[in-house]
């Protein structure tokens, strides 16, 4: 199987999973405990129905939008995601650089591998750092004060893993950082050679947002170790509300979920949500993003900026989040299985089939531009 055999989501997911060793496949490919989340994310598009308009002349269409105060040529985002140098060698420099070829807006994570200083500098498009809250608050501080210095203009913070979530594929194979794998997950190794020669030819890996204050290098502090002793599961809205004010700009709360929580955030001023079970990755049985979407958009979507993750496959489903009032819909493994099957190409042609499904879907929909998608286009099933 080759990259030009790629044509959607699975196809993408397939070639990663011929690429990459099986423990790294699994980390981005797994939930936690029964995967039921995880699988429901995706399902959940498939409870309601688009009713299209005929007749609209539909010669153009026109598919940006602003979220955050940042306009993007696309109502579609990559979101922040670890770790991305593990599932091929160019990692956030590729994800980086197909959000600019698409003028669309990028995430860098507090585990990403590449400096969101070096991506700030090389790419035009808006940058997101993500970060999450540490018992150090000192710590906090100079994070915030890093990615302000690097010319960022939106922060994210993850409010939805002060503890790790239960992924048992990687208890199965015995994946962290530094590795500790056991001996099924060495064969996994062994038999994908082509990833461990990419992977040593290349810089050494690193974590470059923590590596300037947390020694994470060797065997001092494994990422479940960084969640579990690290992160502060006593963070509480006034924790939050004095982050927004000394971040004094767009300021994002990722992983919201409820109306009571939508109303606080938009209370202390945040300026965006993401409603987000973290890809079914930390609490198992939690509900779907768009299964919350409309009760929270119509409690808060005048006030916030709404948008959301998890089980994007389809640019009939980023067609649905809209609808129901999403300003925009953030991708995760729908671009990692991209970018670990072919690094920046994978991307691209990734990005270009879902913006092709969403201009055609927009075309027999009868919209010319995102504003004209409202809740009228749907019906739901009971």
């Amino acid at each position: 199987m080759r990259l030009n055999d790629c044509h959607n989501f699975h196809d993408f997911r397939r070639l990663a999973q011929h690429r990459l060793p099986g423990p790294i496949f699994n980390y981005i490919d797994g939930g936690a405990d029964d995967e039921v989340t995880m699988r429901r994310n995706s399902a959940a598009f498939e409870t309601c129905d688009l009713v299209p308009s005929v007749l609209r002349g539909v010669s153009e269409v026109d598919l940006s939008t602003t979220v955050m105060g940042q306009k993007i040529d696309l109502p579609v985002y990559l979101s922040p995601t670890a770790l991305q140098r593990l599932f091929h060698h160019q990692g956030e420099r590729a994800t980086a650089a197909a959000a600019e070829k698409f003028g669309t807006m990028f995430g860098v994570s507090s585990l990403g591998t590449v400096s969101m200083d070096e991506l700030a500098r090389k790419h035009r498009t808006p940058q997101v750092y993500q970060f999450y809250f540490h018992k150090d608050r000192g710590l906090n501080r100079a994070m915030m004060e890093q990615a302000k210095a690097s010319g960022i203009q939106v922060m994210m913070l993850t409010v939805d893993s002060i503890t790790g979530g239960n992924r048992e594929r990687d208890l199965r194979t015995g994946f962290s950082i530094p590795f500790r794998l056991t001996l099924g997950g060495l064969y996994q190794f062994a038999i994908k050679p082509a990833w461990g020669i990419h992977y040593l030819a290349h810089e050494k890996f690193s974590l470059p947002q923590l590596d300037a204050h947390i020694d994470m290098k060797g065997d001092a502090l494994t990422i479940g170790r960084y969640f579990t002793e690290m992160l502060d599961p006593s963070m509480n809205w006034d924790d939050v509300a004095q982050m927004v004010q000394a971040w004094g700009g767009e300021f994002c709360l990722k992983g919201v979920m409820s109306v009571e929580d939508a109303r606080r955030a938009a209370d202390i001023g945040c300026t965006g949500i993401v409603l987000s079970n973290h890809g079914g990755r930390q609490l198992d049985g939690s509900r779907s993003a768009f299964d919350q979407l409309d009760e929270i958009v119509q409690a808060v979507g005048d006030r916030i900026d709404v948008m959301i993750d998890g089980g994007i496959q389809r640019g009939s489903h980023v067609l649905k989040a809209l609808s129901l009032g999403a300003k925009a819909v953030g991708l995760g493994r729908y671009y990692l299985y991209a970018l670990a099957a072919a690094g920046q190409p994978g991307i691209e042609r990734a990005l270009g089939q879902l913006k092709a499904e969403i201009v055609r879907d927009m075309r027999l929909m009868g919209a010319r531009r995102v504003a004209e998608l409202g809740p009228q286009n749907l019906r739901f099933r009971h």
